[in-house]
């Protein structure tokens, strides 16, 4: 566990980090792309650690993959990638770069390990970890090869790289119904997410069985908190990620990925929508179309929100939280994640 009391010692040594009204003033480009969501004090308090995380990724050779669920400043004030699992996937096998900070999870910065084993990666805290990731263990992909033999094994990404290396191909919430459609074999094993593959088998011709796995935002929402939320905002758009329960999927207007969710709201822009999913995605895209008002409730994930301006300055300054791969793990585990790239690639995905 990080000791924060130390990484302010050092960071207060090399670095001056007190809130400065006048640093925001001059840095009005990259606040205009969160103003919406973050208010003046709170972006001058800010101010100078973007300026010194944005100063040491170009002296470290650095990028910052920020996952759609990171905090307004992160996600829009240092990031130089953002996406969802599969979009900072795709882009970790092929960027330019010495390091890569991964603003998410661990599983997250595992998968950047495992497809860029020559680069240093690095997890600003690594405690953020993932409730989906610590439910499924390799053992449990064993135990349902067992009971389903000649299944293919189907393990999201937001999965340990043993379970990666345990599994026959990736998936993401993004492409997981087109991957599951085209493997050859009729019943298909998901893991560890129970609810991704009761909503991927509502919308598949195969037998899909799973791992009762769940990511702890998306269990939280029932379907009558969404009929409630209707009946109190008539013409409010309810939007909701695939990893939630399937009659919260059927009572709301649109279920997707993050990625999914994001181009449904730019290219329909309800007057109001209501995004069933982490806290920080309507924060990030509430920018982008002032003409959309997101309203709550929302859950947040403890885990993602572990990630601070300040755990990746100093990650960035010691290149502490260096992230490891055991090399036999991590080649069986690339297969996998290679096939869900090449294969969402073929797909046009």
């Amino acid at each position: 566990m990080l000791d924060l009391t130390h990484v302010r010692t050092v960071l207060s040594e090399h670095y001056d980090l007190a809130p400065s009204a006048e640093l925001a003033d001059g840095m009005q480009d990259i606040y205009a792309r969160m103003d919406r969501v973050v208010t003046p004090p709170d972006f001058a308090t800010f101010a100078p650690y973007i300026k010194a995380i944005n100063a040491l990724k170009k002296e470290r050779n650095a990028v910052i993959l920020g996952h759609n669920y990171m905090t307004p400043e992160i996600f829009h004030g240092v990031s130089d990638f953002v996406g969802d699992s599969l979009q900072l996937a795709m882009k970790a096998s092929d960027v330019e770069a010495d390091v890569i900070v991964q603003a998410g999870v661990h599983f997250m910065a595992e998968t950047s390990k495992i497809l860029s084993p020559g680069k240093t990666v690095l997890m600003p805290d690594m405690e953020a970890g993932c409730s989906l990731a610590e439910s499924i263990t390799a053992e449990g992909i064993d135990e349902m090869r067992a009971k389903y033999p000649g299944a293919p094994v189907v393990s999201y990404v937001n999965t340990t790289a043993e379970v990666k290396a345990a599994s026959d191909i990736c998936c993401t919430s993004s492409n997981a119904v087109q991957i599951v459609n085209a493997l050859e074999a009729e019943t298909v094993i998901m893991t560890p997410d129970q609810y991704l593959a009761q909503n991927v088998a509502n919308e598949s011709h195969k037998t899909v069985v799973y791992w009762p796995g769940s990511c702890i935002v998306h269990e939280q929402y029932t379907a009558q908190d969404l009929r409630n939320f209707r009946e109190w905002n008539p013409g409010t758009k309810l939007i909701a990620h695939p990893e939630c329960t399937p009659d919260v999927v059927a009572e709301a207007d649109f279920s997707g990925s993050t990625s999914g969710i994001l181009k449904y709201v730019t290219e329909t822009k309800p007057e109001k929508a209501m995004l069933i999913t982490e806290c920080s995605m309507a924060s990030n895209i509430a920018d982008e179309l002032p003409e959309v008002e997101f309203v709550g409730p929302c859950n947040m994930c403890p885990y993602m929100k572990k990630i601070t301006l300040e755990k990746i300055l100093y990650s960035l300054h010691t290149m502490e939280g260096q992230v490891e791969v055991d090399p036999v793990v991590a080649e069986k585990a690339r297969h996998a994640v290679q096939a869900m790239i090449d294969m969402s690639r073929k797909l046009g995905l």
